[in-house]
């Protein structure tokens, strides 16, 4: 199976390129600029094309959430018209495509873990334009999973386990919001989930396509998560330092963050047969990894 993906230097895309490696029954197309930019939906057909994909996986996006309050156009530009226009480009070419979304498309005020039914009422730029997104590849046409991650992590690029390890090495102590809840979710996790249900979205069966919530197993709060990924940069050697509970009030950001962004992944589960690891299992094997190579980006 040729999967086509958006984006060549994402942490999904680069997990699903490290995860299909030496794997004879898959292989991983990555489609980025200049060949393929989603503010510039002219190219994204032609570059789709030619890539001769059987499945599209749309991993690009707009994902600086601060930044996007004073870049709305260009948040949806990318995030909302881009993402319909690489669905678009999988119907034209008779292939399915699964689009990665996020947790800020809801509001936080639900007790408890959102399902895919719940209401959705982002409070931002960046999930008002992701939510865009979803409405798009879904106005494109019926073969779409739409998976909706949260608090993405790994050992690419910028994230917050690789923060936390970057500025625990210089100070004795930080601060660390606490009242926002959420799944961390490792991008590896998610890469394994994707090349797991790739070949059911060929199948010919119904309830493989629509919207899904894939995060880690378990919850926790940001405060939490910083706690973790210490305690395994301990185990491994690495640095340690201690976490102070603060409220977000406390950490004033110009994008409002929502208070509960917990998923419940039991649709996916049961469509797909596939459970994320535990949160924490996945955060030792990132921490152990990039302080076993540090230099990996």
């Amino acid at each position: 199976m040729r999967i086509a993906v958006t984006g060549r230097e994402g942490q999904v895309a680069q997990s699903l390129k490290e995860r299909a490696s030496g794997r004879s029954d898959v292989e991983i197309l990555l489609v980025g600029r200049p060949d393929l930019d989603l503010a510039a939906p002219d190219s994204i057909a032609p570059a789709l094309k030619a890539a001769r994909p059987d499945l599209i996986v749309s991993a690009a996006a707009y994902t600086a959430v601060d930044r996007a309050e004073d870049e709305p156009e260009l948040a949806h530009a990318v995030n909302g018209i881009g993402a319909g226009a690489v669905a678009a480009a999988a119907i034209s070419l008779g292939v399915p495509v699964i689009h990665l979304s996020t947790d800020y498309v809801f509001d936080g005020a639900k007790h408890g873990d959102y399902v895919e039914t719940d209401p959705t009422g982002p409070i931002g730029v960046y999930g008002a334009s992701k939510l865009a997104g979803e409405q798009a590849v879904a106005a494109a046409g019926p073969r779409h999973a739409i998976l909706r991650t949260a608090w993405v992590y790994s050992p690419f690029g910028n994230n917050f386990v690789r923060t936390m390890l970057r500025v625990g090495a210089t100070r004795e102590e930080l601060t660390v919001v606490a009242d926002q809840h959420g799944n961390p979710t490792s991008a590896l996790d998610i890469a394994d989930a994707i090349l797991h249900m790739a070949p059911q979205l060929t199948s010919g069966r119904d309830d493989v396509f629509g919207i899904f919530h894939l995060a880690g197993s378990g919850t926790t709060n940001w405060s939490g998560f910083a706690r973790r990924i210490f305690e395994a940069s301990h185990a491994n050697g690495g640095p340690m330092a201690r976490v102070k509970d603060i409220p977000a009030a406390d950490y004033p950001t110009k994008a409002r963050r929502p208070a509960n962004s917990r998923l419940s992944s039991a649709k996916f589960a049961g469509t797909f047969g596939w459970t994320a690891p535990d949160w924490r299992d996945s955060t030792d094997a990132v921490v152990a990894r990039l302080l076993a190579a540090p230099q990996s980006a």
